[in-house]
């Protein structure tokens, strides 16, 4: 299953020395890790990152702050948004100043030998403290490195063709930074160790069906986030059937709009591997629930009605004749979470 937050994370503290910490080390450690991700296939083209320098002694006092700035192919050399980004970060560095570093990476999680892409399946976090103190952390947002999935069912053969994968790229990481890194703390989906997970098949994880009772949670927070409360929308929760079509922009599922067979609910369930772009476009999917809600229609009579809107390019569109049927909502959560 793909996360909205970390499944674990590792940290990594260099005491700096000589001139001190600078933007420009910062940068280069974070492309260096990136690099051994890459190796790994954990990381993969093209990544996103964002930059920012801020007072120590008052975290709302700016002095710089860019975001989305692509990661393309020796990002380091001159001329590169990145690069002119790390320039402009280093020329800021006087005083007593947080400059922090994140780089979200796409990357390839495997199962039966098939290759599944999730655009977070890690960020690379670099923060460089008043010039004297480094700290890196590396999360992932994804569970194919647990002996157990975050719905608490076993994945052996999931666990065995991708957690050495990871074991390998914390290795190499603490090689690069000269030491072992600083597991995070157990938290509600797995226990993190100095090179992956630990066996949840041992003790068991500290929440039955983690995914379920908190990710769903989470992902409806992060798609009303930004739409105005209201009270003239469908229920988003049912117990039949439901109904849906895939909401697809170019070559990408976005995730599934859907109406319940009982006519008691509807809603959109983002494709959480798709990143950010599921999110911002259902968003918009749920204000055309909203408007069909308005009109009187039915959840059923909705979803046929979405078929028919003038197309939006930017939020994507159904493609599909007719609409499939999932036994659950559960199943539908489900797909939008793993794939």
């Amino acid at each position: 299953m793909i996360t909205t937050d970390p499944i674990g994370d590792w940290t990594w503290e260099i005491a700096s020395s000589g001139d001190g910490a600078t933007a420009a080390g910062a940068a280069e450690t974070a492309v260096s890790i990136w690099g051994i991700l890459a190796k790994h296939e954990l990381a993969v083209p093209a990544g996103k990152a964002s930059l920012s320098v801020r007072s120590v002694h008052d975290m709302r006092n700016v002095h710089l702050d860019m975001s989305g700035l692509p990661l393309e192919a020796d990002p380091l050399r001159p001329g590169t948004a990145f690069s002119e980004a790390v320039e402009q970060a280093g020329s800021s560095l006087e005083g007593d100043l947080l400059v922090s570093l994140r780089i979200r990476c796409p990357g390839i999680w495997r199962e039966s030998g098939v290759k599944h892409r999730a655009e977070q399946l890690f960020a690379i976090q670099v923060d460089v403290w008043k010039s004297s103190l480094t700290v890196v952390t590396l999360e992932t947002y994804s569970d194919a490195w647990l002996t157990m999935d975050t719905r608490e069912r076993e994945q052996a053969a999931v666990h065995a063709e991708n957690a050495p994968r990871l074991t390998a790229a914390l290795v190499e990481v603490s090689a690069l930074l000269g030491s072992a890194p600083e597991p995070g703390d157990p938290n509600r989906h797995a226990t993190p160790t100095e090179v992956g997970f630990e066996d949840l098949r041992i003790e068991g994880p500290a929440y039955s069906d983690s995914w379920g009772t908190f990710e769903i949670a989470a992902r409806s927070r992060r798609l009303r986030s930004g739409l105005p409360p209201t009270e003239d929308e469908y229920p988003e929760t049912t117990e039949s059937p439901v109904r849906y079509f895939a909401i697809r922009r170019e070559t990408q599922t976005l995730g599934y709009v859907w109406a319940s067979v009982n006519n008691d609910a509807a809603g959109y369930e983002p494709r959480t591997a798709a990143g950010d772009a599921a999110f911002k476009a259902g968003a918009q999917w749920l204000l055309l629930l909203r408007d069909a809600h308005s009109q009187g229609l039915t959840p059923l009579k909705a979803l046929e009605w979405l078929t028919r809107v003038s197309p939006r390019p930017e939020i994507g569109s159904i493609d599909e004749d007719a609409p499939k049927e999932a036994p659950s909502l559960d199943y539908l959560e489900e797909l939008s979470g793993k794939y």
